[in-house]
């Protein structure tokens, strides 16, 4: 586990496309936060560095519950905020897409958190003043990604 504050937008961006770099394929990383915690910038960033877009425009799919968005690699990008419940995930075959070989970022999380397993980087962002974020990660993850805390 590492936590970091970032400042500004622009920060939680620049560290969005520091954990891209070393995400493999089939990652599936859950975001728990209030609204407006950031975690939509933050999977923007993730998602154009991922796919190599920088221009990709990025929309929460809260009324779709998933949008994919294709590049050098491919991101699901699920919005669970009107889920009702886990068997609705799974009934739509939506976990599948978690070892379909691309990155699978999930906000709202809290909603499938019965099904989630120990692989799963959790990304837990909390408002921390006017533009401040506290963004912790959680999750078995390989010494590369937690080393990152150093180089923040």
């Amino acid at each position: 586990m590492f936590e970091v504050v970032s400042t500004s937008s622009e920060e939680t961006q620049r560290l969005a496309r520091r954990i891209a770099e070393v995400l493999p394929d089939d990652t599936v990383v859950c975001f728990f936060g209030d609204l407006a915690a950031g975690k939509t910038t933050f999977i923007t960033s993730l998602a154009q560095a991922l796919t190599g877009d920088d221009a990709l425009d990025v929309t929460s799919p809260t009324f779709v519950y998933l949008n994919i968005y294709e590049g050098e690699r491919t991101v699901y990008h699920f919005d669970l905020y009107r889920l009702d419940s886990v068997e609705a995930f799974l009934g739509m075959g939506f976990d599948e897409y978690f070892s379909a070989g691309g990155v699978t970022c999930v906000e709202w999380s809290e909603r499938i958190e019965s099904i989630l397993d120990d692989v799963t980087l959790r990304v837990i962002m909390q408002h921390n003043g006017d533009n401040r974020r506290r963004i912790r990660f959680e999750g078995p993850w390989p010494e590369r990604v937690f080393r990152m805390e150093q180089d923040l």
